[in-house]
């Protein structure tokens, strides 16, 4: 069965093949297609898992480079680690496959949304699929070219080609980062391979250890919309909604935290690299959480979420050993109820016109039934309400941040605490300013629930944000299932107990909701946001001034040494070339004035010139 893993891959991308040179025949149908390769994908997929009992299978294909000492083989790993994440992209992917078919039912586009998300399905499980580096940056391009085409889908609108082309940009400069990594392996090891660069990686020096972590860690920074290079994921709400749930939700986001994992081997030797994930991961979570604060837009609200509760996952991840299937089990769980959330979002917008302005909602709770429910079971455990799904995998994150005993370790815990209430203010405020309070509807508008296709498969995620993290932690432990991958699991000696962080966490949780109730629940929202705030709300608006930082620091120059190059290369280069014709072209035309075509002026020329060698031999033999 595990042999036959490649048609995980093959399965998606056939669709998308099919989708995109059918052309119009295939309208009728294409979603339909679309749809049952990524469900038939996820069959095989958990088929192979139940086959695999916690080994590692190698599927050799064919050699995908042969050239000098470089020998890279097209081959897939499939191990625990991998099956996690094709179980994810699989399952979930197919669930925004049959939402899509609702949400995007009017669009004349529909066939070419489908490949493109086939496309990007592929993609993704050759990244976790492949057992090579090579292999993993093909799928992190292809990934890269997906969500380029997804988010700029509706591209008549501005925003949306800007949005694209901004993701596209930043995810290549983290991109650069990854590239540069592998070349530094081969050039140490002369290897590509999981199993030859993890297998030799404590024979190389330490400094060239952390160069490839750190560069690891910026492609993932730049994939999964961490700190330095967050700014896209944001914007990138300007796509579908399905899109917003599959990519920036579920499963591309995700790629970072998977990059990272799977180089466990190599961050083991350099507590360097480690230590900058973790900084990197705190300073995120907390970004986001502060931004997501002060928005309006219900989508951007998610995204920021997003940004921030990847961030936990980087922490987790940083923290090495003790953390890394923490950091997973929060994946998994931040899967379901993340895609919910984005899900439940496009189907208020469904009854809202498509707008995204909460101040424009309210009281939607007694006319989206359904959606009220989903929506917030996904709220709950994304706060961390006792015993749903963010309760166990983020106190898990937590309880693995106190457990360093040192005082980097308190402030990490205390950070991801302060973190926690801050995600409970902005969710419930979200929950108040959409489900409850006065309707602040705009003429015209008259909201309804979503059709059955759309509403199924909230309610499965829903069930999954309820349940997925009890199942994870406590009916089938992922620590286990992972100790192939990471090691068997120690027993840690925990620096605070772990109820003691349980009653923080929920303490400070619940702190988070009252304050949302006493700023947003007890008073009339405004339609229009107030402009006298505080310096930091108006930061928090401005998203903490990272466009205005990019700008400044990157664009800007970047025009500026653009133009000096053109400048340069204008009236430099080209000018040098061309002022070279040009005194060639004038010399030969004035040397071609010369030839007059007289016999007297050829003598007269004969004359002098031998006048002139007669006087240069006199001089010669005189001196």
């Amino acid at each position: 069965m595990i042999a036959a893993s490649w048609l995980l891959i093959a399965l998606p991308l056939a669709g998308a093949a099919v989708l995109l040179l059918g052309g119009r025949r295939t309208d009728r149908w294409g979603h339909l297609l679309g749809t049952a390769t990524v469900a038939a994908a996820f069959v095989l997929g958990l088929s192979c898992t139940l086959a695999l009992d916690g080994r590692q299978v190698d599927v050799d294909l064919f050699t995908f480079v042969a050239t000098g000492s470089l020998d890279v083989q097209a081959g897939l790993l499939f191990d625990p680690l991998s099956a996690v994440f094709v179980l994810l992209i699989t399952g979930v992917g197919a669930l925004i496959h049959v939402y899509s078919i609702g949400y995007m039912a009017h669009d004349p586009r529909r066939r070419r949304f489908f490949a493109y998300l086939n496309l990007f399905v592929a993609a993704m499980l050759l990244l976790v699929l492949g057992d090579n580096f090579v292999a993993l940056y093909v799928g992190w391009e292809g990934v890269g070219l997906a969500s380029y085409l997804l988010i700029a889908f509706w591209h008549e609108r501005p925003s949306a080609a800007t949005a694209a082309k901004k993701a596209f940009i930043m995810n290549r400069v983290g991109d650069v980062g990854l590239a540069l990594a592998i070349f530094l392996m081969f050039a140490q090891l002369g290897t590509v391979s999981y199993e030859g660069v993890f297998g030799s990686i404590e024979a190389v020096a330490g400094g060239t250890v952390t160069a490839i972590g750190l560069l690891l860690l910026l492609g993932a920074c730049g994939k999964s919309g961490q700190f330095p290079l967050q700014a896209w994921l944001p914007d990138a709400m300007e796509g579908p909604t399905p899109v917003s749930a599959l990519i920036h939700a579920a499963t591309m986001v995700t790629a970072g935290v998977y990059l990272i994992a799977r180089s466990a081997p190599i961050y083991d030797q350099t507590p360097t690299a480690r230590a900058v994930v973790l900084a990197v991961g705190a300073i995120t979570l907390m970004i986001g959480a502060i931004v997501g604060c002060a928005q309006d837009d219900i989508k951007k609200v998610l995204a920021y979420s997003t940004v921030s509760q990847i961030g936990y996952m980087f922490l987790a991840v940083g923290l090495g050993p003790a953390g890394y299937v923490a950091g997973l089990a929060h994946l998994l769980t931040h899967g379901f109820f993340k895609a919910g959330l984005f899900l439940g979002a496009g189907s208020v917008m469904h009854a809202m016109n498509d707008s995204v302005d909460m101040r424009r909602f309210g009281g939607l709770a007694s006319r989206m039934k359904t959606t009220f429910v989903t929506f917030g079971l996904g709220y709950l455990a994304l706060i961390g309400f006792p015993f749903l799904s963010g309760f166990y995998t983020k106190d898990a994150i937590i309880e693995a941040a106190f457990d360093r005993g040192d005082g980097w370790g308190y402030v990490l815990g205390g950070l991801a605490i302060l973190a926690a209430g801050l995600t409970a203010f902005y969710m419930t405020r979200l929950m108040l300013m959409t489900f409850f309070g006065r309707p602040r509807w705009e003429d015209g508008v008259h909201p309804h629930e979503s059709p059955t296709v759309m509403t199924a498969p909230m309610i499965v995620l829903s069930v999954g944000s309820v349940l997925a993290g009890f199942l994870l932690v406590v009916v089938f432990p992922l620590e286990e299932w992972l100790s192939p991958v990471f090691g068997e699991p120690e027993g840690a000696e925990h620096v605070v107990a772990p109820i003691l962080v349980s009653i923080l966490v929920t303490l400070v949780m619940l702190l988070g909701a009252a304050a949302a109730w006493l700023v947003v629940g007890r008073r009339e929202v405004p339609v229009v946001a107030p402009a006298r705030v505080s310096p930091v709300v108006r930061a928090a608006r401005r998203a903490l001034y990272a466009d205005t930082v990019n700008e400044s620091l990157f664009m800007r120059p970047g025009q500026w040494l653009t133009r000096a190059l053109v400048f340069v290369d204008n009236r430099g280069v080209d000018g040098a070339v061309n002022g070279l014709a040009a005194t060639l072209g004038g010399s030969s035309s004035r040397l071609g004035r010369t030839q007059t075509g007289f016999v007297r002026s050829y003598a007269l020329g004969m004359l002098g010139g031998a006048v002139i060698v007669a006087g240069a031999l006199l001089a010669v033999t005189a001196g």
